[in-house]
């Protein structure tokens, strides 16, 4: 909708001075108008001196007469724009209640198809606060993706062969090959693997021991592969179930033990094109210096492949699969950036066509520090579930002790997941996060359960207002007057804009910023204009339905970060 407004603007001015919809922007101070335009770049193109080129830009848009625009005035170096309050609360307003749930979508990119592969987790290890971030920001970059047009399609890549896996299984036949498997097998699997890694870490001799039992694992040796099989199965079970709860569907999944000999062929068609070459001691590397990359290391001396082998088969496979691709995401965390841009570079060397772009994250923190799965310090997703789910439960309970057991569960498990997903999505990617579950739970502040509070609380609003009858023919926008409704309205106009930013810049942070302003618009609105007790009824009618687009887009944009509505708190 504000996209709308500054088209409008910009058509007013000459075509060759490319003023873009960008340079028309919010000004930090409600004096400067609604939007205004810095004229230095233009008066530098120009030759001119910026407050000449402002005025001149002035007298240009007023000779237009915009209906939309109350007052356009040349300011030193700035041209600043006041909207008419009247045609913006009918325009916005009216086109809220026409588009509903559509509201805020576009068609920018419709004709452009993604792959976007994540949380690309392991097999035989659990799924950690780190791999949460993970999953919330993918899930929310894909719903960003499909409202501005992308079609969006969500595919896994499972690691769920290698060292990390031999590692775990020889660790469970030395140490527990006599126990009977608890009921929670996933994290009992994570639990052996930062098991074995210390105890090979305290012992070197037993290193030898751990590569015969990957060469067994990788010749498919009958008892170890049965053991390989089983084991596997329980991870994906346990994914699969995690899964669920986070809202995480995928079009595909592909798994490292079926690509591994596409990426053994793949080394030998660099081999063969004399991309690679055969290294010290017969590893097969290529040469990646002249693009500041380094050596990258394709196959090991021994013949066996190694992460980057197999993601090269992998690329191979998905350009197969899906070759009507336009771009090719991975989220990853950001300690992988430079691995990214070896394979990124070794892909285009094999002639890829499609854009690969990867996308990153920083650490999600324990107050005591860095995780890690091979220590066994790790915070699972599951403990992180539970503890949350805990303090919400006893917090729902104290704050509504008639509901019955049954909606104070549903309740709860909608705030813990709300909260937990908000406190992914709510900083920036190259932010770290130090989780603390009793902050992210808080009502106030910047946290999921305020967002979901400030929907509930406009419920309430509606119930209380009911159903208003003799409501007249025409709704009187006119009656949309003070700062507050103004400044309300002003921010639903810009929702459109937000999600495009979000989109293109891949941030749902932008989106999550925008709502918590949103929400506390809202609040002084409500606090300053009474709904219920409106001077006349036009001003009341006018008022709802103020209060019932806010709560759409709340509600459409919490969706799309993924955090669940409460209708009741």
């Amino acid at each position: 909708m504000l996209g709308k407004i500054k088209k409008q603007i910009i058509k007013t001015l000459p075509l060759e001075w490319n003023i873009k919809e960008s340079d028309l922007v919010i000004p930090p101070d409600l004096s400067m108008g609604d939007l205004s335009f810095g004229c230095f770049a233009l008066a530098k193109k120009l030759g001119k001196n910026p407050a000449e080129v402002s005025k001149e830009l002035e007298e240009k848009i007023k000779n237009f007469e915009l209906k939309i625009l109350e007052k356009v005035e040349a300011v030193g170096p700035f041209v600043n724009f006041t909207l008419n309050s009247t045609i913006l609360a009918k325009d916005v307003l009216i086109e809220i209640q026409k588009l509903k749930e559509k509201f805020g979508q576009s068609i920018t990119h419709k004709k452009e198809t993604i792959l976007i592969e994540y949380p690309s987790n392991n097999t035989h290890k659990e799924v950690h606060v780190g791999h949460l971030r993970n999953i919330c920001l993918g899930n929310a970059i894909v719903k960003l993706r499909e409202n501005v047009g992308y079609k969006v399609i969500p595919i896994n890549y499972i690691n769920d062969f290698g060292t990390h896996v031999s590692k775990c299984l020889w660790g469970l036949e030395k140490f527990h090959s006599k126990e009977k498997p608890p009921k929670n097998k996933q994290k009992w699997l994570g639990q052996i693997y930062a098991e074995a890694s210390n105890y090979v870490k305290d012992h070197p001799e037993t290193v030898e021991e751990l590569k015969e039992y990957l060469r067994k694992l990788e010749g498919k040796d009958k008892k170890v592969w049965k053991l390989f099989m089983t084991t596997r199965a329980w991870s994906l079970e346990g994914f699969k179930n995690i899964f669920k709860e986070l809202g995480l569907k995928h079009k595909t999944t592909f798994y490292e033990k079926d690509v591994k000999a596409s990426g053994q062929k793949a080394v030998d068609l660099l081999l063969k094109k004399k991309i690679a070459q055969v290294g010290e001691g017969g590893a097969i590397i290529i040469d990646l210096s002249s693009y500041g990359l380094d050596i990258g290391l394709i196959r090991k001396s021994d013949g066996s492949g190694l992460y980057l082998t197999s993601d090269l088969g992998l690329f191979q496979i998905k350009a197969k699969k899906f070759p009507k691709v336009d771009e090719s995401i991975n989220l990853t965390g950001s300690e992988q950036k430079f691995y990214f841009k070896q394979m990124f570079k070794i892909l285009e060397l094999m002639g890829l066509k499609y854009k690969t772009t990867h996308i990153t994250y920083e650490l999600v923190m324990l107050p005591s520090g860095k995780m890690s799965s091979r220590l066994g310090n790790v915070i699972l997703y599951e403990d992180i579930r539970d503890e949350a789910l805990a303090l919400a439960t006893a917090e729902t309970q104290k704050r509504h002790s008639e509901w019955n057991k049954k909606k104070i569960q549903q309740t709860a498990w909608a705030l813990a997941l709300g909260a937990v997903k908000f406190s992914m999505v709510k900083v920036g990617s190259n932010q770290i996060i130090t989780f603390n579950t009793e902050e992210a739970l808080s009502f106030d502040g910047y946290t999921g359960p305020y967002m979901q509070y400030s929907i509930a609380r406009i419920n309430s609003i509606l119930k209380k207002v009911g159903v208003i009858k003799n409501l007249g023919s025409k709704m009187q926008y006119q009656e949309l007057k003070t700062l507050f409704e103004k400044k309300l309205i002003f921010k639903l106009a810009n929702f459109e804009e937000i999600i495009l930013e979000a989109a293109e810049k891949n941030d749902p942070s932008c989106l999550a910023k925008y709502l918590f302003e949103l929400a506390k618009l809202f609040s002084e609105f409500y606090e300053n204009c009474s709904v219920l007790k409106a001077e006349s009824l036009d001003l009341k009618v006018a008022r709802l339905q103020l209060v019932k687009a806010t709560k759409l887009v709340l509600e459409k944009g919490l969706t799309i970060l993924g955090v669940p509505i409460i209708k009741e708190m």
